[in-house]
């Protein structure tokens, strides 16, 4: 009998390692690392170079929580985080970085935050 959930884990772990040979973050250009969980998404900015993470912040920050809570959906929120993490990347000097989706596909959730961080002036 099949596992559908542990097979999808797999290829997700498959897809991250893949995804993570290829792409490294440095000081000037850290990676945006996006984690989705069933509620919430969380975003961090990492420096591969020094194995450090910059800043990190997701949909349960308390520094979001009203934006969060005036969005309509799930999806807001994750763009809602995007804008927020570039708004913080900003502020540390940071205006390019490199998009890790963490082995997730790249739709819903995953391209709202990106799409949010673009907006906000981040580029990738």
């Amino acid at each position: 009998m099949r596992d559908r959930n542990t097979e999808k884990q797999q290829a997700r772990t498959r897809r991250k390692k893949h995804i993570r040979k290829v792409i490294k973050g440095t000081m000037d250009r850290p990676r945006l690392v996006v984690y989705r969980s069933l509620r919430n998404t969380y975003v961090q900015l990492v420096d591969d170079t020094k194995m450090t993470t910059i800043t990190g912040i997701s949909s349960l920050s308390p520094s979001l929580k009203e934006d969060v809570s005036s969005a309509k959906n799930r999806m807001e929120r994750s763009q809602k985080v995007g804008e927020a993490v570039a708004r913080i990347a900003k502020e540390r000097g940071i205006t390019k970085v490199v998009f890790d989706r963490n082995g997730f596909p790249y739709h819903g959730h995953i391209k709202a935050v990106a799409e949010g961080a673009r907006k906000a002036g981040l580029e990738f």
